[in-house]
Protein backbone atom coordinates (compact mmCIF):
# COMPACT_ATOMS: atom_id res chain seq x y z
CA UNK A 1 0.00 0.00 0.00
CA UNK A 2 1.34 3.43 -0.95
CA UNK A 3 2.27 5.75 1.91
CA UNK A 4 1.12 9.32 1.35
CA UNK A 5 2.18 12.40 3.27
CA UNK A 6 0.68 13.66 6.48
CA UNK A 7 -1.04 16.45 4.55
CA UNK A 8 -2.97 14.01 2.37
CA UNK A 9 -3.95 12.16 5.55
CA UNK A 10 -5.32 15.42 6.99
CA UNK A 11 -7.22 16.18 3.77
CA UNK A 12 -8.68 12.70 3.49
CA UNK A 13 -9.73 12.64 7.13
CA UNK A 14 -11.54 15.97 6.66
CA UNK A 15 -13.28 14.84 3.46
CA UNK A 16 -14.33 11.53 4.98
CA UNK A 17 -15.77 13.34 7.99
CA UNK A 18 -17.85 15.62 5.74
CA UNK A 19 -18.87 12.79 3.38
CA UNK A 20 -21.42 10.91 5.53
CA UNK A 21 -23.46 14.05 6.15
CA UNK A 22 -23.50 14.80 2.42
CA UNK A 23 -24.71 11.26 1.77
CA UNK A 24 -27.51 11.69 4.32
CA UNK A 25 -28.50 15.07 2.91
CA UNK A 26 -28.46 13.66 -0.62
CA UNK A 27 -30.97 11.00 0.43
CA UNK A 28 -33.22 13.74 1.82
CA UNK A 29 -32.63 16.22 -0.98
CA UNK A 30 -36.26 17.24 -1.27
CA UNK A 31 -36.24 18.50 2.33
CA UNK A 32 -33.10 20.63 2.01
CA UNK A 33 -33.32 24.35 2.61
CA UNK A 34 -32.21 26.00 -0.61
CA UNK A 35 -31.58 29.66 -1.34
CA UNK A 36 -30.63 31.35 -4.61
CA UNK A 37 -27.08 32.67 -4.77
CA UNK A 38 -27.30 33.85 -8.38
CA UNK A 39 -28.82 32.90 -11.73
CA UNK A 40 -29.14 29.11 -11.82
CA UNK A 41 -26.55 28.90 -9.05
CA UNK A 42 -27.86 27.35 -5.87
CA UNK A 43 -26.40 26.98 -2.44
CA UNK A 44 -27.93 24.64 0.10
CA UNK A 45 -27.56 23.86 3.74
CA UNK A 46 -25.61 20.82 2.59
CA UNK A 47 -22.88 23.07 1.12
CA UNK A 48 -22.63 25.02 4.33
CA UNK A 49 -22.55 22.00 6.61
CA UNK A 50 -19.88 20.34 4.49
CA UNK A 51 -17.78 23.51 4.41
CA UNK A 52 -18.09 23.96 8.18
CA UNK A 53 -16.84 20.42 8.80
CA UNK A 54 -13.95 20.83 6.36
CA UNK A 55 -13.01 24.21 7.82
CA UNK A 56 -12.98 22.89 11.39
CA UNK A 57 -10.92 19.81 10.53
CA UNK A 58 -8.37 21.61 8.36
CA UNK A 59 -8.04 24.58 10.74
CA UNK A 60 -7.47 22.19 13.63
CA UNK A 61 -4.62 20.48 11.75
CA UNK A 62 -2.95 23.68 10.45
CA UNK A 63 -4.21 26.61 12.57
CA UNK A 64 -2.01 29.25 10.91
CA UNK A 65 -2.95 28.46 7.30
CA UNK A 66 -5.37 30.55 5.28
CA UNK A 67 -8.33 29.41 3.21
CA UNK A 68 -10.04 30.07 -0.10
CA UNK A 69 -13.54 28.56 0.17
CA UNK A 70 -16.54 28.71 -2.13
CA UNK A 71 -19.02 29.90 0.50
CA UNK A 72 -16.81 31.71 3.06
CA UNK A 73 -14.49 33.29 0.52
CA UNK A 74 -10.89 34.12 1.44
CA UNK A 75 -9.74 33.76 5.04
CA UNK A 76 -6.29 35.15 5.71
CA UNK A 77 -3.59 33.10 7.41
CA UNK A 78 0.17 33.41 7.78
CA UNK A 79 1.22 34.79 4.35
CA UNK A 80 4.41 32.73 4.46
CA UNK A 81 2.50 29.48 4.96
CA UNK A 82 0.40 27.49 2.46
CA UNK A 83 -3.36 27.88 2.26
CA UNK A 84 -6.27 25.53 1.66
CA UNK A 85 -8.44 25.82 -1.46
CA UNK A 86 -11.76 24.10 -0.76
CA UNK A 87 -14.94 23.29 -2.66
CA UNK A 88 -17.25 21.61 -0.13
CA UNK A 89 -19.72 20.39 -2.76
CA UNK A 90 -18.77 20.49 -6.44
CA UNK A 91 -21.82 19.54 -8.46
CA UNK A 92 -24.43 21.33 -6.34
CA UNK A 93 -27.04 21.34 -9.12
CA UNK A 94 -26.60 17.57 -9.56
CA UNK A 95 -26.97 17.15 -5.80
CA UNK A 96 -30.15 19.21 -5.60
CA UNK A 97 -31.73 17.34 -8.50
CA UNK A 98 -30.95 13.92 -7.07
CA UNK A 99 -28.18 13.11 -9.57
CA UNK A 100 -25.49 10.99 -7.85
CA UNK A 101 -22.44 12.82 -9.20
CA UNK A 102 -20.73 15.32 -6.92
CA UNK A 103 -17.52 15.64 -4.93
CA UNK A 104 -15.49 17.40 -2.26
CA UNK A 105 -12.31 19.07 -3.55
CA UNK A 106 -9.38 20.17 -1.37
CA UNK A 107 -6.02 21.55 -2.53
CA UNK A 108 -2.94 23.04 -0.89
CA UNK A 109 -1.39 26.15 -2.44
CA UNK A 110 2.20 26.94 -1.42
CA UNK A 111 3.09 30.64 -1.82
CA UNK A 112 6.76 29.78 -2.40
CA UNK A 113 6.61 27.98 -5.73
CA UNK A 114 9.10 28.27 -8.59
CA UNK A 115 10.04 31.87 -9.27
CA UNK A 116 8.19 32.95 -6.14
CA UNK A 117 4.80 32.16 -7.71
CA UNK A 118 2.20 30.17 -5.76
CA UNK A 119 1.79 26.54 -6.82
CA UNK A 120 -0.56 23.68 -5.96
CA UNK A 121 1.38 20.93 -4.17
CA UNK A 122 -1.35 18.59 -2.89
CA UNK A 123 -4.85 17.80 -4.12
CA UNK A 124 -7.68 15.49 -3.12
CA UNK A 125 -11.08 14.88 -4.73
CA UNK A 126 -13.49 12.68 -2.80
CA UNK A 127 -16.73 11.26 -4.20
CA UNK A 128 -18.84 10.40 -1.13
CA UNK A 129 -21.33 8.11 -2.91
CA UNK A 130 -18.69 5.87 -4.53
CA UNK A 131 -16.17 6.31 -1.68
CA UNK A 132 -13.47 7.09 -4.26
CA UNK A 133 -10.57 9.22 -3.08
CA UNK A 134 -8.43 10.67 -5.88
CA UNK A 135 -5.27 12.36 -4.62
CA UNK A 136 -1.96 13.71 -5.84
CA UNK A 137 1.24 15.19 -4.47
CA UNK A 138 3.57 17.24 -6.63
CA UNK A 139 6.36 14.97 -7.85
CA UNK A 140 4.82 11.83 -6.32
CA UNK A 141 2.14 10.95 -8.85
CA UNK A 142 -1.64 10.70 -8.83
CA UNK A 143 -3.56 7.94 -7.09
CA UNK A 144 -7.02 6.45 -6.57
CA UNK A 145 -6.84 5.12 -3.03
CA UNK A 146 -3.60 3.07 -3.31
CA UNK A 147 -3.66 2.54 -7.10
CA UNK A 148 -1.36 4.66 -9.24
CA UNK A 149 -3.17 6.63 -11.93
CA UNK A 150 -2.09 7.27 -15.50
CA UNK A 151 -3.94 9.14 -18.20
CA UNK A 152 -5.31 6.93 -20.96
CA UNK A 153 -3.03 5.57 -23.67
CA UNK A 154 -5.39 6.47 -26.54
CA UNK A 155 -3.59 8.31 -29.32
CA UNK A 156 -6.37 8.94 -31.85
CA UNK A 157 -9.04 11.59 -31.34
CA UNK A 158 -11.55 9.30 -33.07
CA UNK A 159 -11.24 6.97 -30.05
CA UNK A 160 -11.36 9.76 -27.47
CA UNK A 161 -14.14 10.58 -25.01
CA UNK A 162 -14.05 14.26 -24.07
CA UNK A 163 -15.71 15.97 -21.10
CA UNK A 164 -16.91 19.56 -21.01
CA UNK A 165 -19.03 22.05 -19.14
CA UNK A 166 -21.92 23.61 -21.06
CA UNK A 167 -22.80 27.28 -20.46
CA UNK A 168 -26.10 27.96 -18.75
CA UNK A 169 -28.08 30.95 -17.45
CA UNK A 170 -25.68 33.57 -16.15
CA UNK A 171 -22.59 31.40 -16.64
CA UNK A 172 -20.23 30.96 -19.55
CA UNK A 173 -19.84 32.13 -23.14
CA UNK A 174 -22.38 30.39 -25.38
CA UNK A 175 -20.81 31.49 -28.65
CA UNK A 176 -17.32 30.42 -27.65
CA UNK A 177 -18.49 27.04 -26.36
CA UNK A 178 -20.59 26.42 -29.48
CA UNK A 179 -17.62 27.16 -31.75
CA UNK A 180 -15.37 24.78 -29.81
CA UNK A 181 -18.05 22.09 -29.74
CA UNK A 182 -18.55 22.40 -33.51
CA UNK A 183 -14.81 21.92 -34.04
CA UNK A 184 -14.28 19.07 -31.56
CA UNK A 185 -17.44 16.96 -31.81
CA UNK A 186 -16.93 15.65 -35.40
CA UNK A 187 -13.39 14.53 -34.53
CA UNK A 188 -13.99 12.48 -31.36
CA UNK A 189 -15.85 9.39 -30.15
CA UNK A 190 -18.12 11.33 -27.83
CA UNK A 191 -18.59 14.37 -25.58
CA UNK A 192 -20.00 14.22 -22.06
CA UNK A 193 -21.33 16.82 -19.63
CA UNK A 194 -21.62 15.38 -16.11
CA UNK A 195 -21.73 18.61 -14.11
CA UNK A 196 -18.77 18.46 -11.71
CA UNK A 197 -15.48 19.84 -13.06
CA UNK A 198 -13.40 18.38 -10.22
CA UNK A 199 -14.53 14.86 -11.12
CA UNK A 200 -14.09 15.53 -14.85
CA UNK A 201 -10.42 16.29 -14.17
CA UNK A 202 -10.02 13.36 -11.78
CA UNK A 203 -11.48 11.10 -14.46
CA UNK A 204 -9.00 12.43 -17.05
CA UNK A 205 -6.24 11.50 -14.59
CA UNK A 206 -7.81 8.06 -14.15
CA UNK A 207 -8.11 7.43 -17.90
CA UNK A 208 -11.92 7.43 -17.91
CA UNK A 209 -11.98 10.60 -20.01
CA UNK A 210 -9.30 11.44 -22.58
CA UNK A 211 -9.73 15.20 -22.42
CA UNK A 212 -11.73 18.07 -20.97
CA UNK A 213 -12.45 21.72 -21.69
CA UNK A 214 -14.40 24.36 -19.82
CA UNK A 215 -14.19 28.08 -19.11
CA UNK A 216 -15.44 30.39 -16.38
CA UNK A 217 -14.45 28.10 -13.51
CA UNK A 218 -13.29 29.17 -10.06
CA UNK A 219 -9.99 28.14 -8.48
CA UNK A 220 -11.70 25.78 -6.04
CA UNK A 221 -13.29 23.92 -8.97
CA UNK A 222 -9.97 23.02 -10.60
CA UNK A 223 -7.01 23.35 -8.20
CA UNK A 224 -6.91 19.72 -7.07
CA UNK A 225 -7.96 18.33 -10.45
CA UNK A 226 -5.26 20.14 -12.41
CA UNK A 227 -2.57 18.64 -10.17
CA UNK A 228 -4.11 15.18 -10.57
CA UNK A 229 -4.01 15.39 -14.38
CA UNK A 230 -0.43 16.61 -14.45
CA UNK A 231 0.80 14.04 -11.96
CA UNK A 232 -0.95 11.32 -14.00
CA UNK A 233 1.06 12.32 -17.09
CA UNK A 234 -1.39 14.69 -18.77
CA UNK A 235 -1.35 18.37 -19.63
CA UNK A 236 -3.52 21.29 -18.53
CA UNK A 237 -3.31 24.63 -20.36
CA UNK A 238 -5.46 27.56 -21.33
CA UNK A 239 -7.32 27.34 -24.66
CA UNK A 240 -4.31 28.83 -26.44
CA UNK A 241 -1.95 26.16 -25.11
CA UNK A 242 -0.34 28.52 -22.61
CA UNK A 243 0.17 28.45 -18.84
CA UNK A 244 -2.46 31.09 -17.99
CA UNK A 245 -5.38 28.72 -17.43
CA UNK A 246 -6.30 30.07 -13.99
CA UNK A 247 -5.71 33.69 -15.02
CA UNK A 248 -7.87 33.34 -18.16
CA UNK A 249 -10.30 30.87 -16.54
CA UNK A 250 -9.84 28.59 -19.57
CA UNK A 251 -9.04 24.95 -18.92
CA UNK A 252 -7.98 22.43 -21.54
CA UNK A 253 -6.84 19.10 -20.13
CA UNK A 254 -5.89 15.97 -22.04
CA UNK A 255 -3.52 13.07 -22.26
CA UNK A 256 0.04 13.65 -23.39
CA UNK A 257 -0.74 12.11 -26.80
CA UNK A 258 -3.97 14.03 -27.43
CA UNK A 259 -3.47 17.46 -25.91
CA UNK A 260 -1.76 19.04 -28.92
CA UNK A 261 -4.42 17.63 -31.27
CA UNK A 262 -7.26 18.87 -29.08
CA UNK A 263 -5.55 22.22 -28.61
CA UNK A 264 -5.31 22.75 -32.39
CA UNK A 265 -9.05 22.19 -32.73
CA UNK A 266 -9.89 24.54 -29.85
CA UNK A 267 -7.44 27.27 -30.93
CA UNK A 268 -8.71 27.02 -34.50
CA UNK A 269 -12.29 27.43 -33.31
CA UNK A 270 -11.36 30.56 -31.38
CA UNK A 271 -9.70 32.11 -34.45
CA UNK A 272 -12.65 31.42 -36.75
CA UNK A 273 -15.19 34.20 -37.25
CA UNK A 274 -18.23 33.70 -35.05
Amino acid sequence: MVAHSGLITVMERAARKAGPRLRRDFNEVQQLQVSRKGPADFVSMADRRSEETLFEELRKARPDWGFVMEERGEIAGDPDKPRWIVDPLDGTSNFLHGLPHFAISIAVEDPRGPGGKPEITHGLIYQPLTDESFWAEKGRGAWLQDRRLRVSARRDLLDALIATGIPYAGHGDFRQWSAIFAAVAPEVAGIRRFGAASLDLAWVAAGRFDGFWESDLAQWDVAAGMLLVREAGGFVTDFRGGDRAVERSEFLAATDALHSKLHKLVAGALKSPR
